[in-house]
């Protein structure tokens, strides 16, 4: 079988698997599919970027999906201004004081030469602009908290349309990844790993204990902006109805898949868009420079590359694409859960989905995450259908059938490192190889 016969088959698979859910489930439940493996080939586009393309090993991929969580939260919502009254201003004031703290004792850094006055003098601005820090943001924070906890406790967004914390949520991933960056590039990779692995949780840490920002675990499930009508709507337009009972449809079950096709058409655009703009970088001398750079650093540096620059852009405009996938995520969700973002979904399954998918193939990437996604949801319910045809001529009573239907929880577990093991040693560059 020729490559481009294979890769059209390994797709065709695919879609015979999500048309397959649809007629044996619900199509409701194929298209809730679809959208999260949409998303999913999304930020597994943004990992290829930085280690197909750079070699550059990100851990941290659930930070940058955060990020663009947040971003929906903070761009969409509407604001509280009960929370701004109380004590909004006061840690705007606090946050500029942390910043100037900052910018302060760099600037003494900088200017000032090596010496014990010097080095009394940075102490002095970060102890003393500390102290004045906390004083000025707990009692502002704690102020905000109290307003309606159960509703909201916090401040809010701006109340602007949701697709526009796509953009920011892409800026807000991009600007962290600068940060670590600028850091820990240049060093070896390890360094970069530990970066990554360590803004992620200081990322999920703050969303999580920061309620006057996010709610923290109280979670954010209301006041989120839409970009297609909603299900209750539509309900009750007249006319939607009577164009669903039409097709044989109820109200309910149209409405419902109505608005969840908009979101696969919309997420099918940006995946596409994506794809080409990656497909023609790959193809561009920027791409070839960087997969030169990949394979032999110490031979592109003697040509005259910058290295750690050209690593610094792939690990930026890689950041930036998780970021937006995580905004997009938010959108579908229409609330935010830190509690959801945890290193085996997005940083474990995307990892699989490159290296399944095939490391340094973007076309690859998308395969991985469809089909990665696809085995991650499916496979439990698969598991209970197997362990009970398994355990059907067993006695109630028997302790091995009540320990085989307790472990079919556990087989996404088990199906992630089977595929993992089975695609190295039969595919070891993945279903889709880079050329």
């Amino acid at each position: 079988m020729t490559l481009p016969l294979k890769n059209v088959a390994l797709f065709a698979i695919m879609i015979g698997l999500l048309v397959f859910t649809g007629l044996n489930e619900s199509w409701n439940s194929a298209l809730g599919l679809i959208n999260y493996c949409l998303i999913s080939a999304i930020i597994a586009l943004g990992v290829n970027l930085q280690w197909g393309y750079a070699g550059l090993f990100n851990v941290g991929v659930m930070g940058f999906v955060a990020l663009g969580g947040l971003s929906a939260v903070l761009i969409s919502h509407a604001p509280v201004d009960e929370a701004w009254k109380a004590g909004g201003f006061g840690v705007i004031i606090a946050l500029l004081t942390g910043a100037a703290t900052i910018v302060l004792a760099v600037l003494i850094v900088k200017r000032k030469p090596h010496s014990r006055l010097r080095t009394f003098a940075i102490l002095a601005v970060l102890i003393g602009g500390f102290m004045l820090f906390r004083a000025l943001f707990d009692p502002s924070t704690l102020a905000i908290e109290k307003v309606d906890p159960a509703a909201t406790g916090f401040l809010g967004g701006l109340g602007l349309p949701i697709i526009l914390s796509w953009p920011v949520g892409a800026l807000l991933a991009a600007g962290a990844a600068w940060i670590i960056g600028k850091t820990a590039l240049g060093l070896r990779s390890d360094y970069l790993a530990i970066a990554t692995l360590g803004i992620a949780e200081i990322v999920i840490a703050i969303i999580k204990n920061e309620d006057w920002l996010t709610r923290g675990v109280k979670n954010v499930q209301s006041g989120m902006g839409r970009i297609v009508p909603r299900e209750v709507d539509l309900q009750n337009d007249s006319g939607f109805v009577e164009r669903a009972n039409g097709l044989g449809f109820d109200a309910i079950d149209a409405s419902t898949i109505f608005v969840k096709l908009n979101y696969t058409l919309i997420f099918t655009v940006v995946l596409v868009l994506l794809l080409i703009m990656l497909q023609l970088a790959l193809k561009s001398p920027w791409g070839r420079m960087l997969r030169a750079i990949r394979d032999n650093e110490v031979a592109a540096e003697a040509m005259g590359k910058d290295v750690t620059a050209r690593h610094l852009q792939v690990f930026i405009f890689g950041s930036a694409i998780c970021g937006l996938a995580g905004a997009m995520m938010i959108t579908l969700e229409g609330q935010l859960i830190p509690g959801t973002y945890n290193p085996l979904r997005f940083t474990f399954l995307v990892w699989v989905m490159v290296i399944v998918g095939g490391s340094g193939n973007n076309i690859g990437a998308v395969l991985g995450g469809f089909f990665i996604w696809f085995l991650w949801i499916q496979v439990e319910p698969l598991g209970h259908w197997l362990m009970g045809i398994v355990t059907a001529g067993m006695a109630d009573s028997s302790a091995l059938k009540h320990h085989l239907l307790e472990s079919a929880a556990h087989m996404r577990l088990l199906t992630m490192g089977l595929v993992l093991l089975l695609v190295l040693r039969f595919s070891p560059r993945g279903l889709i190889p880079e050329k």
